[in-house]
């Protein structure tokens, strides 16, 4: 069981401020770089967090999965709702 204070699990607040300091701290050392994606996937992975708590940690690193040469990229939002998988139809 979790701890939530003011409606955040301790998980989600650990991520979320462990992607802070990346932003911070490495991110910004960087060279700039133009991302494929809009939000960033830093911040995508922030919002999805403050959106579905820690669970949100997997849609950030599907995210960062689809971050490669072969993607369109684009503009894309953090879901409304908790995606549900497609079913199949035989």
């Amino acid at each position: 069981m979790t701890v939530r204070r003011n409606g955040k699990s301790m998980g989600s607040k650990l991520v979320i401020k462990l992607v802070r300091w990346y932003q911070r701290g490495i991110s910004a050392r960087r060279p700039y770089r133009i991302c494929r994606f809009e939000p960033t996937c830093s911040d995508y992975m922030i919002q999805a967090v403050q959106r579905f708590g820690f669970r949100g940690v997997w849609l950030g690193l599907w995210r960062i999965l689809r971050c490669q040469p072969f993607s369109q990229g684009g503009v894309d939002p953090v879901p409304l709702r908790w995606p549900r998988p497609k079913r199949k139809e035989w």
